[in-house]
């Protein structure tokens, strides 16, 4: 076992690193990686049969460690280290390696990975050399963003649907084509342990490298002009080819066309080929997908989508399946089972298939549902990693045919984790295991399914998350591998209760509520902090099933509502706020009516209990939770105050959808005006708190949002208060912004529902 220490709350020092917006990407430039990274400081290695944590040797002081990978046969571990820039030398991001017998580690000389677009290296199967993405040698200076334009910038578009959904970082003029060239040109090399390279073909906008899994060919994704102003680079022209291990060229697969015409639909594609990746159970065979219905839901179409495979040396394409759902993963096995996924967004169907990858027989159903029943949930398949490094169906059985599932266990006593085998061929399902209360216990590995050993994390309400060697086969035979404390011994045990209640339209509802540790019933009602981000649903049944576990530990994340439990506040979290549309109604074409409804059975259910005070809530919410907010101050009475952080609160500036709402604004005008409180702005007299991290790359929440959303509530005469967090993004990082945050939220709260007049006594 690998335990990583991880960084947390980095400074704002940190943070204002510079940071380069482009094409979608936002990257460091010093490093050339991303710019914002979670990185670990320290490594340490366990052996699951018992024995102390062994530190890693031979990391520098500080140490900031990303991109970790395990060897194929688990002898060594491969992770890239950044460096800091200097006056004398830019950052940069290293390639190292940990042999995990004696527990050194050592960086590969010579090697600047280029991280822009993720892990920059693979494991090659002989565990000795790794395919690498890096900065080219020699690359000369970084082009001039100041230089003086040489003509206007054009955009036209001929008589062609060309929608886009709303994106941030684009590209906007030649010179930011040019910088985008500079940092996300690639060159492959092969390295060798021992510190050998070796150039792979030419340097290029080379997004993924992929060695194939007997490691004799490499598939490689190039980005290349056109390039789009208007999209991410993940739209942008790909060229798809195979090279061998000297860098030469052996088949090119593809060149696809830039993605602009693609509808806006949540389970729209482009036409042509995509997704293309290696056949994990096989020595060297690519498949890909390809729509059959123009790309678009909309059209009827019997079969949406078509895999296709070809081995090497990738003459004869071979039709491997057809579907009539959307493809949505493959999951490999041997040469005669493969599991296939589909799905379809309108009714949010998924079903998964078995399939037999050398014969043309048609797929059998294994599994259908709808993907917001998670009580009919079957579960994850458990994959084990082959020889090659590659995962693949661990299949077990005299006839190969079991397969294993991991899955949460949705119940309506909440989530009970479990591991089942299930025999392909007969449908029988055997149960091994199910989490038992009071703990929440979650199947992690398994390390031998005929002994059915496994890995688990466990929890309860007063024990921090640790994992735990469980033999599924002796009920009680529990082995402790690590021994985390409590991170917030000071707030003693929080209680925590999920409640289960009723809309007043019947509509089962949930919530987790939190009360300050020697609260007593006889203390009376508390000044209470609800929050919540809401869902859409295409039917009831599945809006009211019971979310989450009471058997959890309460962690405290940055953005958590909880810790206003240590002021004295009742606290309902994760508030169930469902909006259900079902058969042709679109959830969102009453959004206004069920938001107020979830969050009035909220309050009531807590005023029922004695612990909420009606007359004293506030509500808050981040992104989609904040378009709340401001919707429940605009059309509701409920509240005291409102927090709203990093929001979008005018839909017109989404036009082409938003959240799980895939028309666009010309389609349903009048849902995008009624949802949008921007519109609604003159009706807010409740006092709201926006906050908002200025440099938000999240898609639709522009800081312009929260900027016109505080003209607007000014401009009529709101109590309001507009608060701007330097260099943070949609989640905030920073320990001085965090630390700020929760200093303006408690100020507001004390302010406007604390300090309210309380209820005269009955």
């Amino acid at each position: 076992m690998l335990l990583m220490d991880v960084q947390d709350l980095p400074s704002i020092a940190d943070l204002s690193q510079p940071e380069l917006r482009i094409a979608g990407l936002r990257l460091n430039p010093r490093t050339n990686g991303p710019s914002r990274v979670s990185y670990s400081t320290a490594l340490k290695l366990k052996r699951l049969s018992g024995g102390a944590e062994i530190p890693v040797k031979g990391l520098p002081t500080p140490a900031k460690i990303s991109e970790v990978s395990w060897s194929p046969d688990d002898s060594k571990i491969a992770f890239a280290l950044t460096t800091e820039a200097t006056a004398a030398a830019g950052g940069q991001i290293q390639l190292w390696v940990l042999d995990v017998a004696t527990a050194t580690a050592r960086q590969i000389p010579g090697v600047r990975l280029n991280s822009v677009f993720g892990t920059a290296y693979r494991w090659l199967p002989d565990n000795q050399t790794l395919i690498a993405r890096t900065v080219p040698a020699n690359r000369g200076q970084v082009p001039d963003a100041t230089a003086a334009p040489t003509g206007p910038i054009v955009q036209e578009n001929v008589g062609r649907t060309a929608a886009a959904r709303t994106y941030q970082d684009l590209l906007k003029n030649p010179s930011d084509e040019k910088i985008f060239d500079y940092y996300a040109t690639t060159q492959l090399l092969k390295v060798s342990l021992d510190g050998k390279t070796q150039p792979l073909g030419q340097p290029g906008v080379i997004q993924g490298a992929s060695p194939s899994p007997d490691g004799k060919y490499i598939l490689v994704e190039t980005r290349h002009r056109p390039y789009s102003y208007q999209l991410t680079v993940g739209s942008f022209p790909v060229k798809v080819d195979v090279l061998d291990l000297s860098g030469n060229l052996v088949k090119s697969i593809a060149d696809l066309p830039l993605a602009d015409n693609v509808p806006t639909s949540f389970d729209a594609v482009p036409t042509g080929p995509r997704n293309h990746d290696w056949r994990d159970d096989a020595p060297a065979t690519i498949y890909w997908v390809e729509a059959q219905d123009g790309g678009d839901p909309k059209k009827v179409a019997a079969v949406r989508d078509k895999v296709v495979t070809m081995a090497a040396p990738f003459t004869t394409p071979m039709d491997l399946v057809d579907l009539h759902l959307r493809f949505r993963g493959i999951t490999w096995g041997d040469n005669s089972t493969a599991l296939v996924n589909g799905y379809r967004w309108a009714d949010r169907k998924v079903m998964t298939w078995v399939i037999n990858p050398r014969t043309k027989m048609p797929p059998t159903v294994l599994f259908e549902r709808s993907s917001q029943d998670t009580y009919k949930d079957p579960g994850t398949p458990y994959q084990k990693h082959n020889a090659a490094g590659r995962y693949v169906l661990a299949l077990g059985g005299s006839d190969n045919q079991t397969i294993y599932l991991l899955g949460e266990g949705a119940s309506p006593e909440g989530n009970r984790p479990f591991v089942d085998q299930l025999n392909l061929k007969t449908r029988k399902t055997e149960r091994w295991w199910r989490s038992e209360a009071p703990y929440y216990e979650v199947p992690v590995d398994i390390l031998d399914v005929n002994k059915r050993l496994l890995v688990t994390r466990r929890e309860s309400v007063e024990q921090a998350p640790n994992y735990f060697l469980r033999d599924a086969k002796k009920k009680n035979k529990l082995t402790a591998l690590t021994n985390f404390p409590n991170p917030y011994p000071a707030l003693g045990t929080l209680k925590k209760q999920v409640l289960q209640y009723k809309r007043a339209d019947g509509l089962p509802l949930t919530a987790n509520l939190y009360l300050p540790p020697n609260y007593k019933k006889t203390d009376g009602p508390l000044p209470t902090l609800l929050e919540a981000y809401p869902a859409e649903y295409k039917d009831k049944s599945t809006a009211g099933q019971v979310k989450g576990s009471p058997y959890t530990f309460t962690r405290l994340t940055w953005g958590s509502p909880i810790f206003w439990v240590t002021q004295g506040y009742a606290v309902l979290q994760n508030t169930s706020i469902p909006i259900v549309g079902e058969g042709d109604a679109e959830p969102n074409d009453t959004y206004i009516e069920q938001l107020v409804a979830g969050a009035k059975a909220a309050i009531e259910e807590g005023q029922r209990l004695g612990v909420v005070d009606a007359k004293r809530v506030g509500v808050m919410g981040h992104s989609y939770g904040a378009f709340m907010t401001a919707n429940l101050l605009a059309h509701s009475n409920l509240f005291k105050a409102g927090i709203a952080r990093s929001g979008a609160y005018n839909r017109t500036l989404t036009p082409f959808g938003f959240q799980a709402e895939e028309r666009t604004y010309w389609e349903a005008p009048q849902v995008y005006d009624k949802m949008s409180p921007f519109t609604a702005a003159n009706k807010i007299k409740t006092p709201i708190l926006l906050i908002h991290g200025e440099a938000d790359n999240n898609s639709g929440t522009f800081p312009i949002q929260s900027e016109r959303f505080y003209n607007a509530l000014k401009g009529h005469g709101a109590t309001a208060r507009y608060v701007v967090l330097p260099f943070e993004s949609h989640g905030y990082a920073a320990r001085e912004s965090i630390m700020h945050m929760l200093w303006e939220m408690d100020s507001w709260l004390n302010k406007y529902v604390k300090e309210a007049p309380a209820p005269p006594a009955n």
